[in-house]
């Protein structure tokens, strides 16, 4: 009998090449078992496509698409070439190109499912952010150096929109504008997901102050409102160049809402809808305002956000998770040597290079976070983690050694950042994580 050539998958962008001997696995497990990060929010289940690919060689070597693919594929009008890694098994060589590569690009995936050349009715939570003393700065510093701040603000403003499941609709000038809910979802989740992305911009404009504003003399803040309400969505415009829109009322209030800011002397402001759209006892809230907006003939209540009255975990796991993860190589490596020195026969466990295994762990616990705001995802995308560690040889023994070494490794990255409450989020959050993926050691 003629010996079979096993198969190699070639990964482009890392130039990487991968034997593939067990026919009965996917891609997805295959870039798994060598531990090359890929995304799979949803573990593995077809029910997201974040572990989309491009083959760029050897498409007839794959399985057919299955129907799962199928139904996907024709929403989003794929062409031939892009498949689900966790769909299809190769026969023989392939060479392919991951397509989602951070969980930041997650969101941009529901505009596949906006209408084109037509406006579809949508109920979403609209947050537009301005920023306070952005006027004064560009006038005293030079184009070059205006140039660089203004990235460093749509990246660490733009971050809680997108951590949140929310999609950045616009950058005008000095103006971000996020939107919740474009691909459908519950109006509570919505509206809590803007007020964290809101509570999370706040932090981090704070953090910007603080380090890395110092030497241009001046103070930034931020204007934010918020609304919720049935925009109509799209893609609009010339037939040869439509572009993603979303018009209506509750677009232009949402602008108005930031405005008012200026009148009432506040940071964020969230309209009536917003606050009746989470459980009561939800928010933590200063002042009420009740102005007449332009072009309503009824007065806009509005409420100062100041919070939400309980610790809210997704929040605080946000806010220092760039702060943790600022060197991630560091961060692994001060990882795995607590791990090795509490249970020095797990170092048996990692045959492999341990830089790749150490940037598999941040995309991991970074794909975790970002994950949490959907959660419908999260508890198979642990599952698969679970069962792949398993696979590698780890039992339910080492669990509490994962826990307590990345326990201390954030608390020592932390340092002065630290609180008590971060500290117990992360605990709390962390806790969850290692007992769900435990069930499947």
């Amino acid at each position: 009998m003629a010996n079979v050539k096993t198969p190699v998958v070639t990964y482009t962008g890392i130039n990487q090449q991968i034997e593939h001997p067990d026919l009965d696995a996917t891609l997805l497990e295959c870039s798994i078992n060598n531990q090359i990060p890929h995304m799979h929010e949803c573990g593995g289940n077809g029910l997201c496509t974040t572990c989309r690919i491009r083959v760029l060689d050897g498409l007839h070597n794959l399985s057919p698409r299955t129907l799962k693919e199928q139904e996907v594929a024709s929403i989003r009008k794929w062409d031939p070439s892009i498949r689900l890694a966790c769909q299809c098994y190769p026969k023989g060589d392939v060479s392919i190109q991951r397509l989602v590569w951070t969980s930041a690009e997650v969101n941009k995936l529901q505009l596949e499912t906006v209408p084109e050349g037509s406006a579809e009715e949508r109920a979403i939570a609209i947050l537009f952010c301005d920023i306070r003393g952005f006027t004064k700065m560009a006038s005293e510093n030079s184009s070059f150096d205006i140039a660089h701040i203004l990235n460093r603000f749509y990246t660490v403003l733009g971050d809680p929109i997108l951590i949140n499941n929310g999609v950045i609709y616009q950058y005008a000038g000095d103006e971000i504008i996020g939107l919740f809910g474009v691909s459908g979802g519950l109006r509570n989740k919505n509206c809590q997901d803007a007020v964290r992305a809101a509570l999370g911009m706040q932090y981090a404009i704070e953090r910007l102050n603080r380090i890395e504003l110092v030497d241009f003399n001046v103070t930034i803040k931020l204007g934010i409102g918020i609304n919720f309400g049935k925009a109509y969505i799209g893609h609009l415009g010339h037939p040869k160049h439509k572009q993603f829109a979303v018009v209506g009322d509750p677009v232009n209030t949402a602008s108005r809402i930031q405005s008012f800011n200026k009148t009432a002397q506040t940071n964020i402001l969230i309209s009536e809808s917003i606050y009746k759209g989470l459980p009561e006892g939800t928010l933590e809230t200063g002042q009420t305002f009740s102005p007449q907006m332009d072009g309503h003939e009824h007065q806009t209540k509005l409420y100062e956000l100041k919070g939400f009255k309980e610790m809210d975990i997704q929040l605080e796991l946000q806010r220092s998770l760039d702060y943790i993860l600022r060197n991630e190589e560091a961060f692994a490596s001060k990882f795995y040597n607590r791990v090795f020195e509490k249970a020095p026969e797990a170092r048996a466990l990692f045959k492999n290079n341990m830089a790749s295994q150490g940037r598999l762990l941040t995309h991991m616990l970074g794909g975790i976070v970002y994950s949490m705001s959907r959660p419908e995802h999260l508890t198979l995308g642990l599952k698969m983690l679970g069962e792949s560690h398993a696979r590698y040889g780890v039992n339910k023994t080492h669990y509490p050694v994962v826990l307590s070494s990345l326990l201390e490794t954030i608390e020592e990255e932390l340092g002065d950042y630290s609180s008590g409450q971060l500290l117990k989020a992360w605990e709390q959050a962390l806790t969850i994580i290692t007992t769900e993926m435990k069930k499947y050691a």
